[in-house]
């Protein structure tokens, strides 16, 4: 009876054992491939922190690139800031000589003919431009004249009007005149351009009262200048 009693009870004690120890070995099972898996975590945090940095290398890499960019820009606006301020001083310089340069030659010449191109000697009518056969005929006669008699010359052409109309349409009028006479010249003749200057006057300077007739066709005139 007692042997039987030990029996029963060893196999009791191995049945509870048994569950035991397969337990632990599970845990034992679980608990390893936990680990690994946080080992691969690890791993892989440390890869992604590696390459984070490096990404943040080449960002910070880029944004000096980009500055210095920024800067060499600045740099090449300020420059060319400069330039332009420093052409525009030069040009104005070179305008203020070039109008002492013209007054003293201008001063310096003398003049040798000078012929008025007006309506009432069967010129220039009202509201016209275009240069009539009386006019081209006067101009023939004074380049006649300096070919018989050669000279380094220079020609000043003014158109004038009389003051039917606007003030700009009258400067308009004026110098679309001056400017059919030194065309004539230039085609007709081959006077050089450079020897030729237009301007108007408009209504500015009359040779006669605007309230004839008579005194509004003298008006309508344009003066060649023959300068030497």
């Amino acid at each position: 009876m007692r042997k039987g009693l030990l029996a029963a009870l060893a196999i009791a004690v191995s049945v509870a054992v048994v569950p035991a120890c397969a337990t632990k070995g599970f845990v034992r099972e679980e608990v390893g491939t936990v680990n690994t898996k946080v080992d691969t975590l690890g791993g892989t945090v440390e890869q992604t922190q590696q390459r984070v940095g490096q990404n943040e290398g080449r960002i910070g890499a880029v944004d000096q690139k980009a500055e210095a960019a920024g800067k060499a820009a600045a740099d090449a606006r300020g420059a060319a800031a400069g330039a332009m301020t420093a052409a525009e001083k030069a040009q104005a310089a070179a305008g203020a000589v070039g109008g002492r340069v013209d007054a003293v030659v201008a001063a310096s010449r003398r003049l040798v003919y000078e012929v008025t191109l007006s309506e009432d000697a069967g010129n220039f009518r009202f509201g016209a431009v275009e240069l009539p056969d009386e006019a081209k005929a006067e101009i023939d006669a004074v380049v006649s004249k300096l070919k018989a008699d050669p000279q380094n010359v220079y020609f000043e052409i003014e158109g004038h009007t009389d003051n039917v109309g606007s003030n700009d349409l009258n400067e308009r009028l004026g110098m679309e005149r001056a400017d059919s006479v030194k065309r004539y010249l230039y085609e007709q003749h081959q006077i050089p351009l450079h020897k030729m200057n237009v301007i108007s006057f408009g209504e500015e300077k009359p040779v006669s009262p605007n309230n004839t007739r008579d005194g509004r066709a003298q008006n309508r005139r344009v003066v060649i200048r023959v300068l030497s």
